[in-house]
């Protein structure tokens, strides 16, 4: 997840919105062209890929520009048709991209609905996926990987206040959450035993990143946050380890 306030503009068309998006009409572009012949004769898969990555690009390059107008002017105060016309493609083009206005803001978090998922599917061997989850998560702090709210660079706390501060976007990241839920409840096995599982450490994940975040808006910095930051994930691990009523409590 990439969390940037950079506008998507300016330079060749490569680099900006409506370059990046009739590049990705086209399939290719061209200086892509002499690759795409290279790999005629490449399995399906790597042609794909291909235009697959550049669908990203575009995907990434609207999402950019509308983000650099929401944070300038405010979410309610910017309309999809000026998002449209920065972009140079018409309204229905462009919900064909996004089906929701909060989706162009949102869009950086779609990479991010089955890292959970991810984590446990990927996990070494003999490592549970409660074990698996806290590692990746523990490495996130040490890091400073903005999806643990342990992040105070400067276009990471105004994207966070543009988030935390609209309605829209909040209830809207409550579905991208849900398919995070969704996602994790089938590596961990599917029934309803995984998905109360699941909603737990989706749950979990999403209180520890706010209190984080909580506090670097308060004013913290996030290498004084960090420690607090690490001792509450360990302590969630536990709780989700043992259940909120521990074995030898009445």
């Amino acid at each position: 997840m990439v969390m940037s306030g950079e506008k998507a503009d300016g330079g060749n068309g490569s680099g900006s919105v409506a370059g990046a998006v009739e590049e990705e009409r086209a399939g290719v572009s061209a200086s892509a062209q002499a690759t795409v012949q290279a790999q005629a004769q490449a399995p399906a898969q790597a042609r794909v890929s291909l235009r697959e990555r550049k669908k990203q690009l575009t995907y990434r390059a609207i999402s950019d520009a509308a983000v650099a107008m929401f944070l300038e002017r405010g979410f309610d105060k910017v309309s999809v048709a000026e998002v449209a016309a920065a972009a140079d493609i018409s309204k229905p083009t462009l919900f064909r991209y996004f089906p929701a206005k909060e989706d162009l803001a949102l869009h950086r978090f779609a990479d991010r609905e089955d890292e959970a998922a991810r984590v446990v599917g990927g996990r070494a061997p003999g490592a549970s996926p409660l074990e698996a989850l806290r590692r990746h998560f523990l490495a996130g702090l040490d890091r400073r990987d903005p999806a643990t709210g342990l992040c105070d660079a400067p276009q990471v706390l105004a994207f966070h206040r543009l988030l935390y501060g609209t309605p829209s976007l909040v209830a809207r990241l409550y579905a991208y959450q849900g398919r995070s839920e969704a996602a994790l409840a089938r590596a961990l096995g599917g029934g309803v035993t995984a998905r109360l599982a699941a909603g737990q450490v989706i749950a979990v994940l999403r209180i520890l990143a706010e209190e984080n975040w909580r506090r670097i808006d308060a004013g913290e910095s996030a290498d004084r946050v960090y420690a607090g930051a690490v001792q509450a994930a360990e302590e969630a691990f536990v709780q989700l380890r043992s259940g909120l009523e521990p074995e030898g409590r009445g």
